[in-house]
C-alpha cells in the first residue's frame, strides 16, 4: 500500500522502498508509521509468547514420537506469522519484502520427507529469531512512541523515522527470501534423487531388453546351430534348413541389438547431430512429421541427448495415443536455452499425471534445471514445450 504524499514531499523513485524524508509536519506516511510503533508491543507479545511456548513445548517432547513433528508444524506457523508481519510492515511502512517461495516438494515425497523439509527450513528458523527479539524492540518503540506524543510531538515524526528504520532493517534482514543458493541447493538434492532413480530404471530397461530379446535369439540360434553340426553328415539337407532358419534368428538379433543400441544412444545422433537424429526418429513415427532445427552450433552432448529422448517419447506418444493426422517439431535456441516444441493435431487431453510418460519426462527435465509445460485441451491441439539449459559442445569434458 502506498502512501499518499503531500504537495511537500516527493514520491520514492521506482523499485526504491524507501520512506520520502521526514518533516516537521503529520502526513500520512508519519501517522503510519507510529502507529506501527504503537502495535509493535501487542505483536511482539504475541510472537514471543508463540515462539517462546511453542519451542520449550516441542524442544521438550524431541524424546518422544510427537517432539519433531509438533517443531515442524512450529516452523510451519512460523511462517505464517511471518507472512503477518512483512504485510504490516508493507501496508504500514512501505517495505516491499518478496514472500519467500514454498517448501520443496518432490512428487514422491511423504510424510517424512516433508516434516525433514520444514524442520531444515530457513525461513521458519528466521522468523522465529524475529519473534523472539522483537520482545524488547516492542517495549522500547511502544515506551518511546507513546509519551512522545504528548511531549515530544514537534518532533516525533523524526522519531517515528528513526525508530522505524529500524524496523525496515529487521524485516528485510530477518524476513527476507532464503538466500537464493539455500533454495537451489535444496533443489538439486531432490533432483539427484530423480536423476539416479532414472538411471537405474534405464538400467533396467536396457538388461530386460538384452534377456528378452537379443540374448534369447542367440541361446535359440546356438542351439539350432548344434543340431545343424549334428545332422551336417547324416541329414545335410535338414542341416542346411537349420542353418538357414539360424541364419534368419542372426539377422533379427543384429537387429534388435541396433534397435537397442538406438535406444541408449543413436550413432546418428553422435555423427550428424541433433537435425538429422531427429529427423530419423521422425520418420519412424505413423503420423506425417515436420522437423525443422535452427541451430547454428551442437549443444553439449548431455543435452543433446536429453532432446533426442525427449522428443523420441513425445513422438512415440503421438503414434500410439493422439489420433493425430500431422505433428510438427521445432528445435531452435534462444539465449541460453535449448527450445523444443511438439505439435499435432491430434483429440488432446494429455496431462502429467495420465500415465503417458509425461511425468517422467517433466521430471527428467527438471533435474537438469529444464522446463516442461503441456497444452493440451480436450479437442486438441496439443503443444509441449520443452526447455532445457544451453551448454556450449566445447565446455564438456
Amino acid at each position: 500500500m502506498t502512501a499518499r504524499l503531500s504537495s511537500a514531499e516527493t514520491a520514492p523513485a521506482d523499485g526504491d522502498d524507501r520512506p520520502p524524508p521526514a518533516r516537521f509536519a503529520y502526513t500520512a506516511q508519519t501517522w503510519k508509521e507510529i502507529a506501527h510503533l504503537l502495535v509493535n508491543l501487542p505483536v511482539a507479545l504475541l510472537g514471543f509468547t508463540y515462539a517462546t511456548v511453542a519451542l520449550v513445548t516441542s524442544g521438550g517432547l524431541t524424546i518422544t514420537v510427537i517432539g519433531f513433528p509438533l517443531l515442524a508444524a512450529t516452523l510451519l506457523g512460523a511462517r505464517v506469522l511471518g507472512k503477518l508481519e512483512r504485510g504490516r510492515a508493507r501496508t504500514l511502512l512501505g517495505v516491499r519484502v518478496d514472500e519467500p517461495s514454498r517448501l520443496p516438494r518432490g512428487l514422491g515425497d511423504g510424510l517424512l520427507q516433508r516434516m525433514w523439509s520444514a524442520l531444515k527450513d530457513p525461513v521458519g528458523w528466521r522468523t522465529l529469531l524475529y519473534d523472539v527479539i522483537r520482545l524488547p524492540w516492542g517495549i522500547l518503540t511502544f515506551a518511546i512512541t507513546l509519551p512522545s506524543l504528548f511531549v515530544l510531538w514537534p518532533v516525533l515524526p523524526f522519531i517515528a523515522r528513526g525508530l522505524t528504520n529500524v524496523d525496515r532493517m529487521m524485516v528485510r534482514g530477518l524476513l527476507s527470501p532464503s538466500d537464493e543458493l539455500e533454495r537451489r541447493i535444496a533443489e538439486l538434492e531432490s533432483d539427484r534423487g530423480i536423476v539416479v532413480d532414472t538411471a537405474a530404471a534405464d538400467l533396467r530397461r536396457i538388461e530386460r531388453d538384452l534377456h528378452d530379446g537379443a540374448q534369447a535369439r542367440l541361446v535359440n540360434l546356438a542351439m539350432g546351430l548344434g543340431l545343424a553340426k549334428e545332422k551336417l553328415l547324416e541329414d545335410p539337407d535338414s542341416a542346411a534348413a537349420m542353418v538357414e532358419e539360424a541364419h534368419g534368428e542372426v539377422k533379427l538379433a543384429l537387429q534388435e541389438l541396433r534397435d537397442l543400441a538406438r535406444g541408449i544412444h543413436p550413432a546418428v545422433l553422435t555423427d550428424r547431430g541433433l537435425d538429422a537424429a531427429l529427423s530419423s526418429v521422425a520418420s519412424r513415427c505413423t503420423v506425417p512429421v515436420k522437423v525443422t532445427a535452427d541451430l547454428e552450433s551442437r549443444p553439449a552432448a548431455a543435452i543433446e541427448g536429453i532432446a533426442y529422448f525427449t522428443v523420441s517419447e513425445l513422438l512415440q506418444n503421438i503414434s500410439k495415443h493422439s489420433g493425430a493426422r500431422t505433428a510438427s517439431v521445432e528445435v531452435w535456441r534462444s539465449a541460453d536455452r535449448l527450445l523444443i516444441q511438439v505439435w499435432d493435431d491430434g483429440r488432446g487431453g494429455a496431462r502429467l499425471d495420465a500415465g503417458s510418460g509425461m511425468r517422467g519426462l517433466a521430471e527428467r527435465l527438471g533435474a537438469v534445471d529444464g522446463l516442461f509445460v503441456v497444452d493440451s485441451p480436450v479437442g486438441g491441439p496439443t503443444t509441449i514445450t520443452a526447455e532445457l539449459p544451453w551448454r556450449d559442445r566445447a565446455e564438456t569434458p
